[in-house]
């Protein structure tokens, strides 16, 4: 029983690990203010799905499901930061991931995710 949790704890301290290195790979991790700074100059994409952004979304975000991240990455500019929202930064991690990749360099995470988000928000519903 004992081995069971310490092989369980493992498994999660390495999911853990390697999603912190991907972001620090990937994309640099900014707060809520140093996106307000910038809002006007910078793409801002929502990676969750569109029930949740539909629901509530940082006023100018755009929404590219992580569902259909891989088919449409492409719609982002390169010569334009792109900052990435999801619920927790695990979802964005792996987009930030994607667009590395493929050659976007200016990437940035919205720091413990759409919840930490103290600016202007919109809902569709």
């Amino acid at each position: 029983m004992f081995t069971v949790i310490v092989i369980i704890a493992a498994a999660i301290g390495i999911y853990y690990l390697v999603h912190w290195i991907m972001r620090k790979r990937s994309a640099e991790v900014v707060t809520s203010d140093e996106i307000q700074a910038n809002i006007r100059r910078v793409q801002v994409i929502d990676v969750r799905e569109t029930p949740e952004f539909n629901a509530k979304h940082i006023l100018g975000a755009r929404n590219i499901p992580y569902s259909q991240f891989k088919m449409r990455f492409s719609e982002l500019r390169k010569d334009r930061p792109i900052y990435l929202v999801d619920e927790s930064m695990t979802i964005a991690s792996r987009c930030a991931n994607i667009l590395r990749k493929n050659g976007y360099e200016d990437v940035y995470i919205l720091k413990d995710g759409f919840e930490s988000w103290t600016g202007k928000v919109k809902s569709e519903l």
